[in-house]
């Protein structure tokens, strides 16, 4: 089976329609969503409601930090984040709001966690950049493999048997084994606003048989996403940063 990892949406629906529609071509039918489907962007209904649509259908859902803003507040956030949030706030209705509490921080199924920061602290909402975040991470959970987002760039982490930390950046449509005698963190690249330099949509694809992962990019209509931003009267950076890819 395979399974389509999708994190850091951010109301962007260019974006999650263009992976949604590439996932199908690929004949993926599970989805795994690890948080953040508001924030940014100018679509924040329409995210809240297609991951709706996709959990009532038996895909996962986690809680990301700017979900878990609209439910308790802004604090914590930069001046673009929280003026998103605020925007985006009154435009949820009911039903989708209660969706965005009910979410779970972690899910565990077998020897996999799914987070959307760190599995240390999840509600802290640590960044994992770099190797030190990422033995933290390792540190909190027995799980051979961890998989997250919130970073919004692609990185996978690795700890041997003997206890060696070792990262790289994955390449692009690169099937990349998970081989056993290793522990495992993956960091998915974000759907909606992608920031490792490249516009383009990315999203994991998780080979349950052969117990691979592919990091894919995915072209979407970034000019028609930036634009809803800028007449949404959101901070401008927003818009550039999609062009950008950072």
């Amino acid at each position: 089976m395979h399974i389509a990892l999708l994190t850091d949406i951010h109301a962007n629906r260019e974006a999650l329609a263009a992976c949604l529609d590439h996932a199908g071509r690929q004949g993926i039918e599970r989805k795994i969503f690890l948080g953040d489907y508001v924030g940014y962007g100018a679509d924040p209904e329409w995210a809240v409601d297609t991951v709706i649509r996709e959990v009532e259908r038996g895909a996962l859902a986690l809680r990301g930090n700017h979900d878990d803003a609209i439910l308790v507040g802004t604090s914590r956030m930069n001046s673009d984040a929280a003026t998103a949030i605020a925007w985006t706030r009154p435009r949820l209705d009911a039903t989708q709001r209660d969706f965005l509490a009910q979410l779970p921080l972690t899910i565990e199924q077998g020897d996999r966690l799914y987070v959307h920061a760190s599995a240390h602290a999840p509600q802290e909402w640590d960044y994992i950049i770099d190797l030190y975040a990422a033995s933290q991470s390792f540190a909190a959970t027995s799980a051979r493999v961890t998989f997250c987002g919130h970073t919004h760039i692609p990185a996978l982490f690795h700890v041997s048997a003997t206890g060696k930390f070792a990262h790289f950046e994955p390449t692009e449509r690169v099937d990349i084994p998970l081989t056993p005698h290793r522990r495992w963190l993956a960091v998915i690249g974000s759907v909606g606003q992608p920031r490792d330099h490249n516009p383009a949509a990315c999203y994991g694809i998780l080979d349950d048989e052969h117990n691979s992962l592919t990091y894919v990019r995915v072209p979407y209509d970034v000019d028609s996403a930036a634009r809803k931003i800028r007449d949404a009267g959101l901070p401008i950076g927003l818009s550039h940063r999609l062009h950008i890819g950072y």
